[in-house]
């Protein structure tokens, strides 16, 4: 396994993370025993970059990962937390919070909940647009000088949010997403991270498993599937995005390796400053995702994928338009 120094200043990660969101009923139901053993595969295939939410599960996915990580070595895990995230008792989203008080609320949870002493990474979800990202990364500088974070990142936000988060205090990489059919971030907030020497922790690499060569139609339509109501799963959208996925099964076939492979090698390939996180929820899909590794694309490879998936070829928004217009990285 590939390790990577995040950021300037961030701790070495391995080239590829786990995302644990699906494990807590964002993508309809999991399997506990299942999701622990993916976890436990992970960390003995040498990947020690887990991602969660204080707010995925409304503090299931942590307590899962503390469960995951008894009788582990904690100096061997890197966790990375995003926080904000308001949630109601039906599961609905009531939008984000990251006032200085709220920050330091939520950490204290998030430590209980994880058994741990510190986080290694910590993240606002979303922009709060009524906090000033120069508040709420302070707040996080406070908790990395009492100890309690090791290291502040972004996600979701644009170049201008930034810019303004570092000029307070470094960070270490915006995670937000990025793969063949979700290419938006090169424009400018790439260059921007560049420029300022912060890492991409790069998600829905596999567009939520649209692009996983998995995918069927009809399929996601449980409750709490985040898929059921995603404009690029929705019936007139769903047909042409599966189209694109069967042009890069061709490409796939003829390297012996599966679509899921090719897609997560694409963004990998981009950089040593970008690390793709896969939200496997089953060993088996995990263990395809970690065959990755071993697929090297040349340049006539990039230019049958660039044929096969032209840039803003996906039919449909990555979000619905109600939550687009209040994400940041959208401006």
């Amino acid at each position: 396994m590939k390790m990577y120094r995040l950021g300037k200043t961030g701790p070495e990660v391995s080239s590829i993370g786990l995302g644990c969101m699906g494990m807590s009923g964002m993508y309809g139901p999991s399997d506990r025993m299942e999701s622990i053993a993916t976890i436990h595969a992970a960390l003995d295939a040498g990947i020690n970059l887990l991602d969660t939410g204080d707010f995925y599960g409304m503090g299931h996915n942590e307590m899962l990962i503390s469960e995951a990580l008894k009788g582990r070595n904690r100096d061997n895990v890197v966790l990375s937390v995003k926080f904000g995230g308001l949630r109601n008792p039906e599961g609905g989203w009531s939008g984000f919070d990251a006032r200085p008080i709220a920050v330091k609320n939520f950490v204290a949870y998030s430590l209980q909940r994880l058994g741990v002493d510190h986080i290694d990474i910590y993240r606002p979800a979303r922009l709060d647009p009524s906090v000033p990202i120069e508040d709420t990364v302070g707040a996080v500088a406070d908790l990395v000088k009492a100890g309690y974070v090791r290291h502040i990142g972004l996600s979701e936000v644009g170049s201008d949010t930034i810019k303004r988060a570092a000029a307070v205090h470094p960070i270490v990489d915006l995670q937000i997403e990025y793969s063949l059919i979700s290419r938006g971030i090169e424009d400018s907030i790439l260059p921007t991270c560049r420029e300022l020497g912060i890492s991409i922790t790069a998600y829905g690499v596999l567009s939520r498993g649209l692009i996983s060569g998995h995918w069927q139609p009809g399929a996601g339509k449980e409750k709490g599937d985040f898929r059921a109501y995603s404009p690029r799963f929705q019936e007139g959208n769903i047909e042409k995005n599966l189209a694109l996925v069967e042009a890069l099964r061709k490409i796939a076939d003829a390297r012996g390796v599966s679509v899921a492979q090719i897609a997560i090698a694409w963004v990998a390939s981009k950089g040593a400053d970008i690390v793709p996180v896969i939200g496997a929820r089953r060993r088996d899909r995990l263990t395809e995702a970690l065959g990755s590794q071993s697929v090297h694309l040349s340049a006539a490879d990039f230019l049958a994928i660039e044929k096969a998936v032209p840039k803003d070829a996906a039919v449909g928004g990555r979000y619905p338009e109600a939550q687009l217009v209040h994400m940041d990285s959208e401006k």
